[in-house]
């Protein structure tokens, strides 16, 4: 049984994972800025500890994930049209938890980013798009840097649907929708997979069952 950290832990798939984490025999701790989520969060099964994303240091994330064996940083910046709320929940935020990791002596880490980051963008593309996609790309690069035993996750469009169970996983897969529920069920299933470690991972509903996905999935 392991304690596992969500930065971001009232989000809408972190709050599915805490269930699946539950079910694993893990302990989620959910991390979150305002008091209002303990109940729900509390209900669900997770220990609640609180932490700041944009106005507390790493030392403050170091202490939040005390304790703990994993992060899992499933935070996000929020669909606000907020272009600097990228930057300070989606980039410093991941910077702040890798960092966090390393102080409190974590190696394993899971960040959910998003599917084609990497790819250029048009010339027109928007401010607050353009944000959102430099500040996830920057923080993968961050992680695949860091030397922790990272998995990175970039999920297709996600959408609110009922689980399927079902996904396609891998290095370069084609895009597409993805349930949170299937996303929340992969992280939970890379957390327990020793062969995702060092893995950037594609993720859209597909065919293979997500255990299978996990276990069979290579670079």
């Amino acid at each position: 049984m392991t304690r596992i950290a969500i930065v971001g832990g009232h989000g809408q798939v972190a709050r599915q994972l805490v269930h699946l984490l539950r079910r694993a025999d893990h302990d989620p701790v959910a991390l979150v800025r305002n008091e209002a989520y303990r109940e729900d969060l509390e209900a669900r099964g997770a220990e609640v500890r609180m932490l700041d994303i944009e106005h507390q240091g790493a030392s403050d994330f170091a202490a939040a994930f005390a304790g703990c064996g994993a992060v899992v940083f499933a935070a996000g910046g929020g669909p606000d049209g907020n272009a600097d709320r990228k930057r300070t929940v989606d980039l410093e935020g991941s910077l702040k938890s890798i960092e966090g990791a390393r102080q409190a002596g974590i190696r394993r880490f899971v960040q959910i980013s998003a599917i084609g980051v990497d790819d250029p963008l048009p010339p027109d593309t928007g401010a607050v798009w353009r944000a959102y996609v430099e500040a996830k790309r920057d923080a993968d690069a961050a992680l695949r840097a860091s030397g922790l035993d990272w998995t990175i996750l970039r999920p297709g469009r996600l959408t609110d649907e009922a689980a399927t169970g079902r996904v396609a996983l891998g290095s370069d897969v084609e895009r597409g929708d993805v349930t949170r529920a299937d996303v929340a069920a992969v992280v939970a299933a890379v957390l327990d997979a020793p062969e995702s470690v060092g893995r950037q991972w594609d993720l859209v509903n597909g065919d293979v069952p997500v255990e299978e996905a996990v276990h069979a999935s290579r670079p």
